[in-house]
């Protein structure tokens, strides 16, 4: 048996007995122990198996509520199997374009069977016009329990992420047992988590790696108390966060910039200072893109109030393809920003630090990048320029991993694609340097802007259009034109809720436009002001550069800054 289902079994027996899950917040909470979860996963995997499921089977799960997803993807690694989490139908989804796109991501990843839970049980119709196999999680439940665990090994595959990158074409990274492991060893160890006593809160999404493998699978295979939500529950109120590290005791969090940005902003607004007691977090995890300083801040500024540690923020470096986890920055630091000259950085590719006491700091002369930590037991990280040379500390280039949580390739509409080459280095297509072994990322190779002979951050100009008052936090893009050739330049794509106001419209582009100058001394071509919700992200809610690019492509060349 594998590493892994032998800890989840394990601690199910042991562990499982204490420690569990709280699901059905705000409305319905209800508590289950790890054991009763597993006793349920096993009920589930024997549908499964006297269904038909063979080992190493791919199953592909469409369920919203972790209740439901807990015990069915653990049945699926009971049972032997691959578990691929679909992307979800929203209600502004196109349920046919749905259907045909589900169709290609189970033809990639060969799967024969859709699992289904509530709410999406109301699809199968949607699937049947398809000719797709679907059970339904209510009825594997009331089957036998598995009488004995299907065997899986190391290389064996145990989860297919689909990636939610710019292209129309899905991708699904290939996860092994031994990778699975690996990494989730690797993250409690390195968080130094204590198993009986820390409390996980969570409403990311199950279908992206860091609600999956992060705040699903670790404290399921570990038998850590972790408290559940769905999305749709945090961004329906998002004070519900902290309102529920207040009522558990929450001990260990994540979300994205944008998260950190709202929920600090209303958390300064609530007038009871004894509304929440978050002192008990330790970790606040921020890695899902480069950290955003000002999201951070407003964070820590509005927690202080509510006994929240400053130190708790925990700056981490993330990919599918590594598993989870690539880096954790040093425990208690909170945020630490390595300060370093803008000339060097953009037109050298040197990041070059700028002491204390420098007046250059705090000046547009300067740019800011956190510090991630070192890479994570079983992973090792290197940089290199173009031409495959490893560089030098401080000297900035593409990243590269190696190591037993790395994925061994992706599963592509073209069949399988490897990740890493004969020596076993995987190209990130992250930009970044090393300072003291500790990884600084500087942003995504495809989205380095090249103006002047210089390299322009997207995040650099996302944060001087976002500090803009009446863009919306987290709601700040800027793309790529007519990228590699002579006359490449930059747009930015931004929210307000100003839109649709001609005068303000214009006020804003003009702000923005001035405010981007001043911070990288280049002058966006464009400035397109959108209603909220109006941009394309990706199922963690992360912002698709290239997508608004094609989507706005009209409105771009029509609002040319002049």
């Amino acid at each position: 048996m594998s590493r892994f289902v032998d800890t989840l079994v394990g601690t199910a027996a042991d562990r499982g007995q204490r420690r569990g899950m709280v699901t059905g917040e705000p409305k319905e909470p209800v508590r289950r122990t790890w054991a009763q979860v597993h006793d349920e996963a096993r009920r589930i995997a024997g549908g499964l198996v006297s269904g038909g499921l063979a080992p190493g089977s791919a199953v592909a799960v469409l369920a919203a509520a972790p209740v439901l997803i807990a015990p069915t993807v653990q049945a699926v690694w009971l049972a032997g199997g691959s578990v691929t989490m679909l992307h979800q139908p929203t209600p502004r989804t196109d349920l046919g374009e749905w259907a045909e796109d589900t169709v290609k991501v189970l033809e990639m990843i060969g799967a024969e069977l859709v699992v289904l839970g509530e709410p999406f049980d109301q699809l199968a119709p949607v699937l049947e016009g398809k000719g797709i196999s679907y059970r339904l999680i209510s009825d594997l439940a009331k089957a036998e329990p598995l009488p004995e665990i299907v065997p899986t090994a190391e290389d064996d595959t145990a989860l297919l992420q689909l990636t939610s990158g710019s292209t129309a074409e899905p991708k699904a990274v290939r996860i092994t047992y031994g990778n699975l492991y690996t990494n989730v060893k690797a993250m409690v160890d390195r968080a130094e988590f204590e198993f009986d006593t820390d409390v996980m809160v969570s409403w990311l999404p199950t279908f992206h790696d860091m609600g999956m493998v992060g705040f699903l699978t670790v404290p399921m295979t570990f038998g850590v108390e972790l408290v559940k939500i769905t999305p749709v529950e945090f961004l329906t109120g998002p004070l519900i966060w902290p309102e529920l590290i207040s009522k558990y005791g929450g001990t260990t969090t994540a979300a994205p910039n944008f998260a950190y940005a709202i929920v600090g902003k209303r958390m300064a607004r609530v007038e009871d200072d004894n509304a929440y007691d978050l002192s008990k977090l330790r970790i606040a995890l921020n890695g899902a893109e480069p950290i955003d300083e000002t999201a951070v801040q407003t964070f820590v500024d509005a927690g202080k109030r509510f006994k929240m540690p400053p130190e708790c923020v925990f700056p981490a470096y993330g990919m599918a393809e590594a598993t989870l986890a690539v880096s954790f920055a040093p425990l208690f630091t909170g945020l630490t920003l390595d300060i370093v000259e803008a000339d060097a950085l953009e037109a050298d590719n040197r990041a070059v630090p700028v002491p204390e006491g420098d007046p250059r700091r705090g000046t547009d002369e300067v740019r800011s990048f956190a510090l991630l930590g070192r890479p994570l037991d079983g992973l090792e990280a290197d940089i290199v320029d173009e031409s495959g040379v490893v560089l030098g500390e401080r000297q900035v280039g593409e990243i590269r991993l190696r190591g037993e949580a790395v994925t061994p390739g992706y599963l592509t509409v073209d069949g399988p694609l490897d990740t890493r080459g004969a020596d076993g280095w995987m190209k990130t297509g992250d930009l970044g340097y090393l300072v003291d072994g500790q990884i600084v990322i500087c942003g995504r190779r495809k989205d380095v802007i090249i103006m002047g002979g210089r390299n322009l951050y997207p995040t650099d100009i996302e944060r001087a259009a976002g500090a803009v008052d009446g863009v919306r936090a987290g709601n700040a893009v800027a793309v790529r034109l007519d990228a590699g050739s002579r006359r490449e330049r930059f747009a930015v794509v931004v929210e307000s809720k100003l839109a649709g106001d001609v005068v303000e419209e214009s006020r804003l582009g003009k702000e923005i436009a001035g405010r981007v100058r001043d911070a990288v001394d280049m002058r966006p071509f464009a400035v397109v002001v959108l209603p909220a919700g109006s941009l394309p992200k990706t199922p963690s809610g992360k912002v698709k550069r290239a997508a608004t690019a094609v989507q706005y492509a009209e409105k771009i060349a029509r609002n040319a800054v002049v």
